[in-house]
């Protein structure tokens, strides 16, 4: 499949304002100016439109918490146990929810989602593609990364019940605590394969399941408002040497010369929200860019269900008008977002040999406005939408 004179934004150094773009099976396979087009059997011409790689959710709930349903829906937070790395996303996202066609039509074709931040250690999240009907077939990555939450969530949900933690010094201990047993476990199973005479540690479900973690193969992704509680997470990935990426970072941007040397990931949001928890107080509008301006480029993420899925770009937008270069809001949630996730060899910009994700806006749109939506969209080499 052929696509010609399309005004391709890459989200990488060169664009082609009349370009085009060979897709085979699944992916990209070339892309290039007008004067560089080969032949193809099947064409279709874009006639100046606007072409963007598929928009990236760096963090949400999508299928964790189902539309319109109150308990039955909601799968996203096992608040019986305030440390569960043993759970897996993979196994409550539905996707057949509805909120999964609102994102494709959206232009949003991957996103990361997983459990809720009750819990100290939540549980593994999941990078996944927005179309499909089984989730077995929509998977970048059924582990990208590991959940753990800091500040008011889980002081609040296990204060209703009266057991640990209730102070941010528990949720923490909790938190090193368990990396602790996890180190000792993978210890105690490397010494066993050395050595026979050493019995192999009895199978623990939750130590299993960091040690990829402790091994860097997967993302720590820590929940965190508060400057303060932004530097635990920092502390704590410190100490058990784990690759850290800020979520929310609320209050970022009044640190954000402290954070500029750390080289970590931020992924922040929701910007298009209320300060709706006392964390959220110093919540700025002008936080994505005072942090761009500092050299730290942040994604972006709705937080879906907090704000709909559909509106990300519109996400990106209100970060323009306060202050966001076009089209570093536009990476933010493109390229930065699958860097944030670790998955940008398949996602976020527009280079051979990525997925054929794309998203294309006639010619005068805005994608980052209130008015404009996707005429196409492209999910593995397949159009969606169009």
């Amino acid at each position: 499949m052929l696509l010609v004179h399309g005004n391709i934004l890459t989200m990488e150094d060169m664009n082609y304002p009349d370009g085009y773009i060979r897709i085979e099976g699944s992916e990209i396979r070339e892309i290039g100016p007008m004067s560089e087009v080969p032949a193809d059997e099947t064409v279709i011409d874009l006639d100046g439109k606007t072409v963007l790689p598929g928009f990236i959710d760096a963090h949400c709930h999508l299928g964790m918490w189902e539309d319109g349903l109150g308990f039955e829906g909601d799968d996203g937070n096992e608040s019986t146990d305030p440390v569960t790395p043993q759970l897996r996303a993979i196994d409550a996202l539905n996707p057949l929810d509805r909120t999964f066609e609102e994102a494709w039509k959206g232009g949003i074709t991957t996103v990361l989602t997983g459990p809720g931040s009750a819990n100290p250690i939540a549980g593994q999240w999941a990078a996944i593609k927005t179309k499909g009907r089984r989730i077995d077939d929509m998977i970048i990555d059924a582990a990208i990364g590991m959940k753990f939450a800091l500040g008011e969530n889980p002081k609040n949900v296990y204060n209703e019940k009266n057991v640990t933690p209730i102070t941010r010094m528990a949720t923490a201990s909790l938190i090193r605590d368990q990396l602790r047993k996890a180190e000792r476990y993978l210890d105690d199973k490397e010494r066993a394969d050395e050595d026979e005479d050493f019995d192999e540690p009895e199978y623990d479900a939750k130590c299993e399941a960091l040690i990829p973690v402790l091994e860097r193969k997967q993302k720590a992704f820590f929940h965190c408002h508060r400057a303060d509680d932004i530097f635990t997470a920092i502390r704590i990935a410190k100490e058990f040497k784990l690759d850290l990426v800020l979520v929310h970072a609320t209050e970022g941007y009044m640190i954000r010369d402290l954070l500029a040397g750390e080289n970590l990931r931020v992924i922040s949001g929701p910007v298009l929200c209320d300060r709706s928890k006392p964390e959220m107080r110093n919540l700025n509008i002008e936080g994505p860019a005072l942090l761009h301006d500092a050299g730290i480029h942040a994604a972006l993420c709705t937080d879906h269900p907090v704000i709909p899925i559909q509106y990300l770009p519109l996400c990106a937008g209100l970060t323009v008008g306060a202050g966001l270069e076009r089209e570093e809001a536009l990476k933010s949630i493109t390229i930065y977002a699958a860097e944030a996730a670790g998955i940008e060899d398949r996602v976020g910009s527009i280079v051979p040999g990525k997925d054929a994700d794309l998203v294309i806006y006639d010619e005068d749109a805005d994608p980052c406005g209130p008015y404009d939506r996707p005429v196409m969209v492209f999910i593995n080499g397949e159009k969606v939408l169009g």
